[in-house]
């Protein structure tokens, strides 16, 4: 892996982005069900990327191994492929966005255990709670913020 590259995402790399998130959520979010993947999958593709700045590593084969979606100064999406994990990639992607783009909030699915310790042990507390997630759906969300330091 390019151990310390961080690549923007381009438009044209958006089809390999997509299926990256989709084998990311089927490891992480086995609380979805497979309509709401479908649901959720064009909407990535064609509204959600297009609505943030992107940000990837890439595997020595020059793959997107993950991506980190921002706007404004919030993380919007963070997704790591599955055969990647564990290594260092979520931490330095999140790291980048901090240090570079002054990242300090982040929503996260509250039923997604992995993702919410994750961000707490990179430094962000929960300062909110909603029922529902972004798209009105019965997926309660988590509202964190960076500690002040």
């Amino acid at each position: 892996m390019n151990n310390n590259l961080i690549f923007p995402v381009t438009a044209s790399e958006y089809p390999e982005v997509t299926e990256l998130w989709e084998r990311s959520v089927r490891a992480t979010h086995d609380f979805l069900p497979e309509e709401d993947i479908q649901f959720f999958r064009p909407l990535i593709l064609n509204e959600f990327l297009p609505m943030v700045t992107l940000f990837c590593t890439k595997t020595m084969q020059g793959g997107i191994s993950g991506f980190i979606g921002i706007a404004e100064d919030k993380v919007e999406m963070l997704f790591i492929d599955p055969d990647c994990r564990g290594k260092g990639l979520g931490k330095r992607l999140l790291n980048y966005a901090i240090a570079q783009k002054h990242i300090t909030q982040v929503d996260v699915n509250e039923q997604n255990p992995q993702a919410v310790g994750f961000y707490l042990n990179c430094g962000f507390e929960v300062v909110g709670r909603s029922e529902l997630d972004g798209m009105g759906k019965a997926y309660p969300i988590l509202q964190l913020r960076l500690k002040e330091e």
